[in-house]
């Protein structure tokens, strides 16, 4: 008999349930690593499948048919994705995705001519615009790379749609219901309960250091080290950046490191991997439900969106914003400006040469 230990799993948070088959089985290895009884169940048939075939997190439905020969041809262009680019897997998988629902409209993909490109406009026209011209970009991509690695004899890519994409401005929490998000969180980790405990380290990490979903998830045990105020955080095409965590933040993970099982690798474990972000999703929003803020306007992205808006509002310079974020590009960066409308305002006011002249 198991004798009792603090792990002992207590009744979970109002809705606090893992809904996702990959997460049917959550914190099984924290609870058998911190002396509490392990279970029997290894993951269930579905979990093993998905991971087989690389199936979509997010579960969008069956695969699509894909012959064995354009599936070699997308195999190895993944393989050049990955081995030239840097792609993370993620990205890897997102391309496989566009590259197979394709072969939805196209009775072979590698082949394909121009006319049949020029067909998937009318046959993608019940998408939105956004995925369409997502699809056709990695179309573009891959029939450069069989043009350049003599696969095919020429790139028919120019017939392929390009839909009018209006980039839409991120959605963000104000600073008052952010302040709503923390104190429910803060009063339920109050009583000690492991899951409330790691809910506001997540939280923390989210919002005080504008971490992607996948970065927040995947991070070690050992990212946060003592007298050391930032995290050397690795993000998409594997580049390596410096983020500050601020002192709660630290707090808020060195009580939750109490709880992880000394042998485990992952700051945030579950099963034998780490938290998946189908799980923080669901996470996010049964928090945010329980603040009594409307689910379907939070989610990670937000958080990290609310990150950066709230600090270009307090001052920060979009450089410095493009580095904490991970930006390539700046002008992935820029939205934010349109976002905080106020500051812009309050900048021409005040800053403009003419501001302080009288008609």
């Amino acid at each position: 008999m198991v004798a009792p230990h603090r792990w002992r799993r207590a009744p979970r948070p109002d809705g606090d349930r893992p809904a996702a088959c990959g997460e049917r089985h959550a914190d099984q290895q924290l609870r058998a690593g911190a002396g509490g009884e392990p279970s029997s169940r290894g993951h269930c048939a579905e979990c093993r499948r998905a991971r087989l075939r690389g199936a979509d997190a997010r579960g969008r439905g069956a695969r699509p048919f894909v012959s064995p020969a354009d599936r070699a041809l997308v195999d190895r262009f993944c393989e050049m994705l990955a081995a030239e680019a840097g792609a993370a897997r993620n990205t890897l998988l997102a391309y496989r995705r566009d590259l197979e629902a394709a072969g939805d409209a196209l009775s072979d993909i590698g082949t394909a001519s121009p006319e049949d490109l020029g067909r998937l406009g009318a046959a993608w026209a019940e998408l939105a615009p956004a995925t369409v011209a997502r699809r056709a970009a990695a179309l573009r991509r891959f029939y450069g790379f069989l043009l350049d690695d003599g696969l095919r004899p020429d790139d028919p890519s120019a017939a392929l749609p390009r839909p009018i994409t209006q980039r839409p401005l991120p959605r963000i929490l104000d600073e008052g219901e952010v302040e709503r998000l923390f104190r429910e969180a803060e009063l339920r980790a109050q009583s000690d309960e492991f899951l409330a405990v790691r809910n506001l380290a997540l939280l923390e990490l989210l919002y005080g250091s504008g971490l992607r979903a996948t970065e927040l998830v995947s991070l070690p045990r050992q990212a946060m080290r003592r007298e050391q105020p930032f995290m050397i955080i690795k993000g998409k095409g594997g580049k390596e950046r410096l983020v500050p965590i601020s002192s709660r933040a630290q707090d808020s993970v060195r009580r939750w490191l109490t709880f992880v099982p000394t042998d485990s690798p992952w700051l945030f474990p579950s099963g034998k991997s780490h938290l998946s972000r189908v799980r923080l999703f669901q996470i996010i929003r049964q928090m945010a439900g329980l603040a009594g803020i409307a689910t379907d306007r939070v989610s990670p992205h937000v958080l990290r969106h609310a990150f950066a808006t709230h600090l270009l509002g307090g001052g920060a310079d979009l450089r410095v914003l493009q580095a904490l974020l991970g930006h390539a590009d700046i002008a992935t960066t820029q939205i934010y400006t349109h976002v905080d409308s106020g500051r812009l305002v309050q900048l021409v006011n005040s800053r403009h040469p003419l501001s302080d002249r009288t008609r």
